[in-house]
């Protein structure tokens, strides 16, 4: 690498001559996308109310026609069965991860709740729900429960890196990030 010489002063004059009466550019055309919000940048009631107004999506009573043969998956009716397809090869790699572990079915649904709530304020597209194997109680319920919700776009069981039959890959319908408008 080579050392950087300094400029002669007749050099250094005879820039600041030819640069005499310009001015800087002010780059204002390029809006970059703000930074996520620290989570504990959240008001507390505001993350539990987001979480309680996800939650109320779930229910116990209604069940919704889901195969039950094969692999847990779902797709919304207006989403295209290929992102179903990407889900199950792995073409989406989730940014959050939700793991339901010894929770109860009611613990189990407010977390649901927290989780579609934080992936739609930090506009995370695709988080991994991890219920287990255990009594097959969540394993049977979550995907109930998330095709009941209507942000989620699809679901399948995750491939085996994000833990298999045991944990469903979710997609989740975000907001499309606007740019302020400029002045």
């Amino acid at each position: 690498m080579k050392k950087k010489t300094s400029l002669s002063d007749e050099d250094q004059a005879l820039f600041r001559q030819l640069m005499t009466g310009t001015r800087q550019i002010k780059q204002d055309t390029i809006v970059h996308r703000p930074l996520r919000k620290k989570i504990t940048d959240v008001p507390p009631k505001r993350l539990l109310q987001e979480q309680v107004d996800n939650s109320h999506y779930f229910s116990d009573e209604f069940q919704p026609l889901l195969n039950s043969e094969g692999s847990a998956k779902y797709v919304r009716a207006d989403v295209s069965h290929f992102e179903l397809k990407k889900l199950r090869r792995g073409d989406y790699s989730p940014e959050l991860f939700l793991d339901l572990h010894g929770l109860t079915q009611q613990q189990a649904k407010q977390e649901l709740g927290a989780l579609i709530a934080a992936c739609r304020r930090e506009h995370v597209f695709c988080a991994c729900v991890m219920h287990g194997h255990g009594k097959h109680i969540l394993k049977q319920q979550t995907p109930l429960w998330l095709a009941q919700h209507p942000h989620i776009m699809a679901f399948h069981q995750a491939p085996k890196e994000y833990g298999g039959d045991a944990a469903l890959l979710v997609l989740i319908e975000v907001e499309e990030w606007q740019p302020p408008e400029l002045p």
